[in-house]
């Protein structure tokens, strides 16, 4: 409905450039108008600020002009649809009930297809989620990160754009040769030696786990070469890795690893790429006032080679290169979104823990040197999960040593619950997790809630079924109830729900809308008889409920969670 509007006021804009009316130059200025939902239903389905985004390319008052555009919309296109004047300008439109109606015949037609469209034109899309470090299992952080970047990357499939979901291995650096020494100390241990664990070593159990798959598989890891007990461990964990994300229902098109850009040259290519355009310095970061420490190879007191940043609006340059010859991760960090770049990726979108947040900015800078694009990555962090039960915080893993794994989690509670649960708030904002709650077969447990507008549907066909009841196409004008007439107006919705939610990367949008829809759905179906009417308006109220079932389970879908026939 919303398309039509806007084909509407566009049409009528340009009879009036057409005929002279308004300058030719007002069109260049159609991105900037908007056609939105009101917030007061008084002001009807939808309104637009078209006279006073043109008034002033028009000069003419924008009340003028709206009543100019309002008298040019081809008649032939606003048959019900009434249009009125509000305030200084703005155009509302009402859809008349009869229009309303015609919206269920292109659901029931539409069926899966509904809500999905070819507002991306095929945008080549890379989105980069998870990436845990290969260094232990999956905790509940990650797997807020993963269904928010597997939720992005279904919206924006379903709404034309080329996605491909990539996992990010960091398999270089300080972290894996930690892991690889914590191993070995499990395979002494295991052996019978007493000693003290290295330092910063993993303390969960599973590294017992790997410890004992490595000597069941290679015997004395003695004699091996120390690379090879961390490939088998990186292994290991990767593997786990992927049995907790197949349960999830997260696939990936490729895993990229990091080890690959070092040994590509990869990292020297972007440095090279940086300094060529003048992008590189050689200097010493002073330590800022209230230092604490954190980042050590940020403050080598030795030259270092300094990315220009704060050229591009990053708080201080950055070291890509220590005083020892070595690379910062920062510069792996670079070489890795350059090379999507180079892919011919035309938007990527990284999901990252909110801890990572002061990343964003310099590796936006350091694309934009790169590219000469502001706009190529988007970054969505995602906040804490802190999980609850019986009313207390829920302990760390035992398994893990220092966090619940999201394997606990599921386990617990379903994949359904898990999914539904971590988009329930926007990426930005924390979640507290009930866990007691997210099992609950209650109208307060969201995905229940959900779930169980879907099963309702299902349930009323079996009862048309022991009834014997005919259950025909109906007389859908006799719709005509104030609930009814809002239940096919939030399905009308649901299309821009899902373009909106894959634009602005906000997955949330799509559980409000379904837990709306579904309050909407439970309320009418407690307030109105459906199957007890005569045949017409029960076959229309049957074909009201059919277009909400499908809407919902379309929406379940792109969350990645279950639409159940029964519950």
């Amino acid at each position: 409905m919303r398309e039509i509007v806007v084909e509407v006021v566009t049409a009528g804009l340009h009879r009036l450039t057409g005929s002279g009316e308004l300058p030719a130059g007002v069109l260049a200025a159609l991105p900037e108008i908007k056609v939105e939902r009101p917030r007061e239903k008084t002001h009807g389905d939808f309104s637009t600020n078209a006279a006073l985004v043109l008034a002033r390319h028009a000069r003419m008052k924008p009340l003028d002009l709206a009543r100019k555009i309002l008298a040019a919309i081809p008649t032939g296109q606003t048959a019900g649809i009434s249009c009125d004047i509000a305030g200084p300008g703005f155009i509302n439109f009402h859809i008349a009930p009869e229009r309303l109606r015609l919206l269920l015949g292109e659901i029931l037609e539409r069926g899966a297809r509904y809500g999905h469209s070819e507002a991306g034109r095929g945008q080549k899309v890379l989105v980069e989620f998870v990436s845990a470090n290969p260094t232990g299992p999956m905790h509940v952080g990650h797997g807020r990160g993963a269904v928010t970047g597997d939720t992005i990357a279904r919206l924006l499939a379903a709404t034309g754009h080329q996605v491909t979901r990539e996992y990010y291995i960091n398999d270089a650096g300080a972290q894996v040769e930690v892991l690889g020494r914590s191993v070995l100390h499990r395979c002494r241990e295991i052996a019978g030696h007493v000693e003290a664990p290295p330092e910063g070593g993993y303390p969960g159990e599973y590294v017992i786990e790997i410890a004992r798959a490595l000597l069941d598989r290679h015997g004395d890891p003695a004699t091996l070469p120390f690379s090879q007990v961390v490939d088998f461990a990186i292994d290991w964990v990767i593997r786990e890795i992927r049995e907790d994300l197949e349960t999830m229902q997260i696939h990936f098109d490729q895993w990229f690893s990091e080890r690959s850009l070092h040994v590509s040259g990869g990292i020297d290519r972007a440095v090279e790429e940086l300094s060529k355009n003048g992008w590189i310095v050689q200097g010493v970061l002073e330590r800022p006032k209230g230092w604490d420490g954190a980042s050590p190879e940020d403050y080598d007191s030795r030259p270092q080679l300094l990315f220009r940043s704060s050229h591009f609006g990053d708080d201080s340059d950055r070291p890509l290169q220590k005083g020892d010859g070595s690379y910062t991760y920062f510069a792996a960090d670079i070489a890795y979104h350059f090379d999507k770049a180079r892919r011919g990726f035309e938007r990527l979108v990284d999901v990252w823990g909110a801890d990572h947040g002061g990343y964003v900015k310099r590796v936006q800078a350091a694309l934009e040197a790169l590219t000469g694009r502001r706009d190529i990555l988007d970054v969505i962090l995602t906040q804490m999960v802190n999980l609850t039960q019986g009313g207390k915080p829920v302990r760390m893993s035992k398994r893990a040593g220092t966090f619940v794994t999201l394997r606990d989690v599921v386990k617990e509670t379903g994949v359904d619950a898990v999914r539904f649960w971590f988009l329930t708030r926007s990426s930005g904002a924390g979640i507290d997790f009930d866990l007691d709650l997210a099992k609950s077969r209650t109208n307060d447990n969201p995905v229940f809630y959900v779930q169980y507008a879907h099963a309702r549907v299902f349930s009323l066909q079996g009862k048309l079924q022991e009834r014997n009841l005919a259950c025909d196409q109906g007389d859908r004008s006799r719709l005509d109830a104030p609930e009814e007439l809002d239940l096919i107006r939030r399905l009308g919705l649901f299309p821009e729900t899902v373009e909106g939610a894959a634009l602005s990367r906000e997955p949330h949008r799509l559980t409000y809308y379904l837990s709306e829809l579904a309050a909407a759905f439970h309320g009418y179906y407690n307030n109105y008889r459906i199957l007890d009417e005569d045949p017409g308006l029960r076959g229309a109220r049957m074909e009201l409920c059919l277009a909400v079932r499908q809407v919902i389970a379309n929406g379940l879908d792109l969350l990645g969670v279950s639409a159940p026939e029964s519950m």
